[in-house]
């Protein structure tokens, strides 16, 4: 497909999420008043389902689409917390590498725009300089930063696209496995900052700090002498 194609129809996916009214859709209340129908269309339609869910799941992320934690809930919901994290790992790194392709080969304009409206951007940019395979793992483990925008930083750095995906793919096991695992709790969820605790965060901040101990160590590192 030809560049100038492939960059209209992004925006008019876009645009068709939202005319369909996407964003209620995929609201929390909306998936649990439908559960017990999701449920019987997926014991019915298994492979389908999980098919649909992997693509959809992937081109949410892709196209940096609202609704990323209510989707994992119910991945977790409908496919139980082993099966829901390996479906959202895989579907949010294909969609996370889809993204640092259109990024870096097709809508740097576009991207580099939008990464300048954010204070953070520079910040992540710099860090990359440093260590990116272990900065770039912390960043997936700790969810300190907007996921969109930590797609979007790799792709202007040097960080090759195989060292992008797998910190990718390891990175976001631990967040993925929460969500599946809340997910089978579906219908006690009212509000989705019920969901994280702060024992939680903290255990995915002390997991991102083992990340970062090469990069600190090579910091600390006494400079040699010369004469």
């Amino acid at each position: 497909m030809h560049k100038t194609h492939l960059i209209w129809i992004l925006p008019i996916a876009v645009a068709i999420f939202f005319l369909f009214d996407g964003p209620q859709l995929l609201s929390l209340d909306n998936i649990r008043a439908h559960r017990q129908m999701l449920i019987d269309f997926t014991e019915r339609h298994y492979l389908m389902m999980l098919l649909a869910c992997g693509i959809g799941y992937s081109l949410s992320t892709a196209l940096s689409l609202p609704g990323g934690t209510v989707l994992s809930l119910l991945l977790g919901f409908l496919f139980g917390r082993w099966m829901g994290t390996l479906l959202i790992v895989v579907s949010a790194t294909i969609g996370a590498g889809a993204v640092f392709w259109l990024a870096r080969y097709l809508l740097a304009d576009w991207a580099r725009g939008r990464m300048q409206q954010s204070t953070l951007s520079q910040k992540l940019l710099d860090g990359f300089q440093a260590d990116a395979f272990n900065y770039l793992l912390f960043l997936r483990l700790v969810p300190l930063f907007p996921f969109w925008l930590v797609n979007l930083a790799p792709a202007f750095t040097s960080v090759a696209m195989r060292t992008y995906l797998v910190t990718t793919f390891i990175g976001i096991i631990p967040g993925s496995f929460i969500f599946a695992n809340l997910g089978q709790s579906l219908g006690g969820i009212e509000r989705l900052d019920q969901l994280l605790s702060w024992q939680t965060l903290l255990a995915l901040s002390l997991l991102g700090g083992l990340a970062l101990i090469p990069v600190l160590s090579k910091r600390l590192q006494p400079k040699p002498f010369t004469d």
